[in-house]
């Protein structure tokens, strides 16, 4: 899976490319910790090659369609395009909710598998376990696929439907890391923390 955060786009055409199969969801969002340099909107789309999401990106720069103002009001934007190997989705909307994301950097001497290794043992079960009781609606580990920032990079994403689910992934979070002794010092032989950082926005989304 692919999963591309570009500048914020019109969502007239991501709504064709899901019914037509060419992408398998979309959203957009508001940022709701602001940086002086960051970004304040953002909008995505997932598929399930990068075909499906350059198509989509020829559709939207083709489109005649006005962009909403806040969008044609912007002064810089930015494009990022992941690749995931690692994910999970309910199907469905999200309105109003919550998008919590979070990059962490591979130490460099940090085996060429690491970012396998803590999915399999720690993050997939985490977030299988919340996607099944409904805490999480859409998660993904992803790593850029065209290299805008540090390749040491890799990246969590998760989409809550409300603002309660973010307390649950963080005591979920922590009692993972409490009922297994090996869970936090693997990760942190492997992970340099002083690069981690975070991201939190309100987004409304929809997956196939």
């Amino acid at each position: 899976m692919t999963w591309r955060r570009p500048a914020p786009r019109i969502r007239r055409s991501s709504t064709s490319a899901v019914a037509s199969g060419t992408i398998l969801g979309y959203g957009d969002g508001t940022i709701l910790v602001h940086q002086v340099e960051g970004a304040t909107h953002n909008s995505w789309w997932i598929a399930s090659s990068e075909a499906g999401l350059l198509n989509v990106l020829d559709q939207l720069h083709q489109s005649k369609t006005g962009a909403p103002a806040v969008l044609a009001s912007a002064t810089k934007h930015w494009d990022n395009l992941y690749v995931s190997r690692f994910y999970g989705w309910h199907p469905g909307t999200v309105k109003g909710g919550y998008v919590h994301g979070a990059s962490y950097k591979l130490k460099a001497d940090a085996p060429n598998d690491a970012v396998d290794t803590v999915s399999k043992a720690f993050i997939v079960p985490l977030f299988e376990k919340l996607m099944s009781d409904g805490t999480v609606q859409a998660y993904q580990v992803a790593e850029e696929n065209i290299h805008t920032a540090d390749p040491a990079l890799f990246f969590v994403f998760y989409i809550t439907s409300n603002a309660e689910g973010l307390d649950k992934v963080n005591a979920a979070l922590s009692a993972a890391i409490g009922a297994n002794s090996l869970a936090g010092p693997a990760f942190g032989s492997m992970v340099d923390f002083t690069a981690h950082r975070d991201e939190l926005g309100r987004s409304n989304a929809s997956l196939k």
